[in-house]
């Protein structure tokens, strides 16, 4: 029995017995036919970061290979406003067959599949967010010899009446059961749909977060992932925000992934964790037990390139306001083990060499079990206002950026950037006085973009074009001054709110 198809939610695999990479037309074609499948959705994101969807009807069996086959045209200049002139603005949306699966909301039997675009010459459309991201995959790979995986925590507030019964304590909402966490079940519902949509679940829990608002209650998820090769990683994000976004829809709740909903609450982040992969292994952790060269020097990159980091992961005003002290959110520019002030965490690994399960349980044999595949380094200050693929690419660049340093300079920077200490408690002072700090806005966000963007533009990664609309977009916003602004303004906070409540 293979372990990793066995029990696979998503139909597509348990009918077809293999694993989504796997995936061929006759594959689909025959679970088309098998299943009684009347509808083929193509899913792609636009530069707003949201999903679009384009519907087929099955007419016929020749049909349903066409689609498959073929793919379909649409109009690139809806799609990506800042990158496609109306003039010349059609592209082609191609499926990628592993990421199929069956619609979990709709009544009709509906195949969905992630699509790619391609320009009039038949090639990958330079500023689409997926080819980009696979471009830094393959730089990654190509320079280091290693794979670049990922994975994802995804925090979000659920909004719901208030229930005066079992009410919850403010701020304190970690990992809270219920009856004093009221929306768990439809926690559970969301990690049960994301997972037949192809999502592999780490597993999910109530957040910190939670507060009352004019009669309303925000309660505070997050469901977590399990890493896997970064493209793969970028497409379960995606559709996860799709699927809750649904779910709560049919709920009759509302839902918000911006980054900040109020002031002095825990705003909502899309922390990514990485690992670096050589031969199926897990190269993060050295024979010592203890972060390798090569995860130090990757983190390195990560600190020499974070500020502009944030024009991929922090694209609207409201993600400065929760990058702020005491708020488990970066603000400065370090790292550390298991330090949550830090922006880079490195989260236990499972690397002290006991066998707990055997303790806490006596029944059970001691084993020696390889426990490396568990460790990451976590980047703390991305929210979900980015554009997934873009932070990914990002993320992947720097990451690599620190392994093409010399490795004595990587390390050096390593070891000036690392701390072992809450950086925000007043005794700390000293040292939070030697790190660079992060954006606090928009704007600063850009400038940081467009001092390193020849970075990002090395191996033909980012394309130009790209960049420019990133910076345009970014520069829009004129935020400046709008912290300030904000501080005490509750009308421009609030409309501020408004405004990018369905970010992303």
């Amino acid at each position: 029995m293979d372990k990793t198809i066995a029990l696979n939610p998503n139909e597509v695999v348990a009918f077809l017995k293999k694993a989504p990479a796997a995936f061929t037309r006759d594959d689909l074609l025959n679970f088309i036919c098998e299943k009684g499948i009347r509808m083929i959705d193509f899913m792609y994101p636009a530069e707003d970061g949201r999903i679009k969807t384009l519907n087929f009807t099955v007419n016929s069996l020749a049909y349903a290979e066409t689609i498959l086959t073929e793919g379909e045209r649409v109009d690139g200049s809806s799609l990506f406003p800042s990158f496609i002139e109306a003039g010349n603005s059609d592209l082609y949306v191609i499926p990628r067959y592993r990421t199929a699966f069956v619609d979990p909301f709709n009544e009709i039997p509906t195949l969905c599949l992630l699509c790619g675009f391609y320009d009039k010459n038949g090639l990958p459309f330079d500023c689409a967010p997926h080819a980009t991201l696979m471009r830094a995959e393959q730089a990654f790979e190509a320079s280091t010899g290693m794979q670049f995986e990922a994975m994802g925590e995804l925090e979000y507030y659920v909004i719901c009446d208030e229930d005066p019964l079992f009410p919850a304590t403010d701020q304190k909402g970690y990992h809270e059961s219920e009856p004093f966490a009221k929306l768990n079940d439809f926690r559970r519902a969301c990690m049960d749909h994301v997972a037949r949509t192809g999502g592999q679940i780490k597993y999910g829990h109530s957040e910190v977060g939670n507060f009352t608002l004019d009669g309303k209650v925000y309660e505070q998820n997050e469901i977590e992932f399990l890493p896997c090769p970064v493209e793969t990683a970028a497409d379960q994000l995606l559709l996860a925000k799709w699927v809750i976004r649904n779910l709560a829809y049919k709920y009759g709740l509302d839902v918000s992934f911006a980054p900040k909903i109020t002031t002095g609450k825990a705003g909502s982040g899309m922390h990514i964790h990485m690992r670096l992969m050589k031969d199926g292994r897990n190269v993060t952790l050295g024979k010592d037990g203890k972060l390798s060269e090569e995860a130090r020097a990757a983190i390195a990159g990560l600190m020499t390139l974070a500020p502009s980091i944030t024009a991929f992961g922090n694209k609207n005003p409201t993600s400065y306001f929760r990058l702020v002290p005491h708020q488990e959110a970066p603000t400065n520019v370090c790292w550390g083990d298991c330090n949550r002030s830090a922006l880079v965490r490195v989260p236990l690994g499972w690397s002290a060499g006991r066998d707990m399960c055997s303790e806490a349980n006596p029944l059970e044999h001691q084993a020696d079990r390889d426990t490396t595949a568990k460790q990451t380094f976590e980047m703390r200050s991305p929210d979900c206002s980015a554009d997934i693929y873009q932070l990914m690419a990002g993320l992947c660049v720097a990451a690599r950026k620190g392994l093409e340093m010399p490795r004595e300079e990587a390390l050096k920077i390593a070891a000036e950037k690392y701390v072992d200490m809450d950086i925000h408690r007043s005794e700390n002072a000293a040292r939070l006085a030697t790190l660079k700090q992060l954006p606090t806005c928009c704007t600063e966000s850009a400038d940081c973009l467009a001092r390193d963007r020849a970075v990002y533009e090395e191996a033909d990664v980012f394309r130009p074009r790209m960049i420019d609309g990133i910076l345009k977009a970014l520069r829009a916003h004129n935020d400046a001054s709008l912290q300030r602004e904000a501080r005490g303004d509750t009308k421009l906070m609030r409309r501020l709110v408004e405004q990018y409540f369905y970010c992303g």
